[in-house]
């Protein structure tokens, strides 16, 4: 019996989010055995994935995707098998999945269940959150479920009212519970009486369609929003994690907190650092439907400042894969239509084309940045074990980067389900050559070999648990470390 290793990734650049080297990747039983410096000989392996002149990094923790949910009368067009298929082909090999109650007669216990369900067709690792939508007294039960079935957060929305929607009793009371299961509070931040009312005067005034979607949400109800939480947050002493944030000044504010010890983190997505709002005006504003909507020119730009001095945390698609019939059915009331992008096959190009504009040639200033938002910062501070890093003991989640080849969007040649893509016609630079799961070569230059439904649900860790790696220095970090 052979005692060579499964696979050799050799001769490339290996990049983590704290520094990068020349080495090879030993593989055996889908995790990463041994770092040897490229300067010696690569072992001998069942098989050997030659990167050399490549970089080799992390697989994508995409730790906010929308599978399979309904929402009201809608109901996204995908399902694990079609969302970890287009998550591989982007470099993606673990999504992060929530078990959002579908309706006042789901709980949040059985909303996890079902999502855990239907993830067994996955063919990448999934974790989940879940979430609460109205307190009752069997929540702290449902909690403690949850948290021993490894799902360790819990998504609260401060608008929509009527659907998915959590009041302040509610969200400070679960923030206490999450304290005492050593979780993490995220939060869909906008401020829902300002929405409403500014929602109302647009219809009033009959300016209620797509076009005017931009002007309904404005900045202020978001950053507000986020003001109460921390408050909220402070109080109860909860971590807290923001998702979605679009506007410079939410992400100022979850700044400030962290100044004053709290343990607050801002999440972006690739729209709001590539897009601006003159898309509401654009022959098909139907394909940027979500809320947030997309801001100015002027905020993306702020925006993309504070991604380049280190104030985002995570990038995130926060995917959602409705298409086209389903967007145009109420173009004309952005209450009656769904929001939401279809972005999990899509988030490493558009993340490094946004982030290298501000880097050197080629980006190679911005590739231990691009790591920590893409892949290590989303495992780390969801407390995912194994993910986000190459190093020993970690799962052998890789790809083999190539960050400058360049290719222009084409919304009905990616594999997410839908017909079309936000970033349509859009040239991107900065697209996998080799996507590595678990030990398994599933993308290369012959395509996607479909590994089958052999992706794992993954428990996740308790907040504190990670409490030593998240204060680690960047610059400290060391290069290899416990992946449990």
């Amino acid at each position: 019996m052979s005692n060579r290793p499964d696979l050799v990734i050799a001769n490339g650049t290996v990049v983590n989010s704290f520094g990068r080297q020349h080495a090879h990747i030993v593989v055996r039983d889908g995790r990463i055995e041994q770092l040897i410096d490229a300067t010696e000989a690569a072992p001998e392996a069942e098989r050997t994935v030659d990167a050399a002149g490549m970089l080799v990094i992390p697989g994508g923790v995409d730790g906010h995707c929308h599978v399979a949910q309904v929402t009201g009368r809608f109901r996204t067009l995908d399902d694990y098998r079609i969302t970890s298929t287009a998550a591989l082909w982007g470099g993606t090999t673990t999504i992060i999945d929530f078990g959002i109650p579908r309706d006042a007669h789901e709980t949040p216990l059985e909303a996890v269940l079902n999502k855990k369900r239907l993830a067994e067709e996955s063919r990448c690792d999934v974790a989940l959150h879940g979430s609460v939508v109205r307190w009752d007294e069997t929540v702290p039960w449902q909690l403690e479920q949850l948290a021993a079935e490894g799902v360790r957060s819990v998504k609260m929305y401060t608008t929509n009212r009527g659907s998915t929607m959590a009041d302040g009793d509610t969200i400070l009371k679960v923030m206490r519970e999450m304290v005492r299961l050593d979780g993490l509070t995220y939060i869909h931040a906008e401020h829902d009486p300002i929405i409403a009312d500014c929602t109302e005067q647009h219809a009033d005034d009959g300016r209620i369609g797509i076009e005017h979607l931009h002007r309904t949400r404005p900045e202020l109800a978001e950053e507000i929003s986020v003001r109460e939480t921390l408050a909220m947050a402070e109080y109860t002493k909860a971590p807290v994690y923001f998702v979605h944030q679009s506007t410079p000044g939410a992400v100022d504010l979850v700044t400030e907190a962290r100044r004053r010890g709290q343990e607050a983190y801002s999440e972006t997505c690739p729209h709001y650092l590539t897009l601006d709002d003159t898309v509401y005006g654009s022959q098909f504003p139907e394909w940027y439907a979500c809320c947030p909507p997309m801001r100015s020119a002027e905020t993306v730009a702020a925006l993309k400042d504070r991604l380049a001095a280190g104030a985002i945390h995570t990038i995130a698609s926060d995917h959602s894969c409705y298409d086209l019939s389903q967007k145009r059915e109420r173009t004309d009331d952005i209450r009656a239509m769904p929001h939401g992008l279809p972005g999990v096959e899509t988030r490493m190009p558009v993340t490094f084309t946004a982030m290298r504009e501000r880097s050197g040639p080629e980006g190679e200033d911005a590739l231990e940045a691009f790591v920590e938002v893409f892949s290590a910062g989303p495992a780390r501070i969801n407390a995912v074990p194994g993910k986000g890093t190459i190093a020993v003991g970690f799962d052998a989640d890789l790809v083999i980067f190539d960050p400058a080849e360049t290719r222009t969007v084409d919304g009905g040649a990616l594999h997410m389900g839908t017909d079309f893509s936000p970033f349509e016609g859009k040239t991107l630079t900065g697209w996998p050559a080799v996507v590595i799961s678990a030990g398994r070569v599933v993308v290369d230059g012959d395509g996607f070999h479909d590994p089958g439904a052999v992706g794992r649900f993954v428990a996740r860790k308790g907040f504190t648990e990670h409490r030593d790696a998240l204060a680690w220095p960047q610059e400290s970090r060391p290069a290899t470390y416990a992946a449990s």
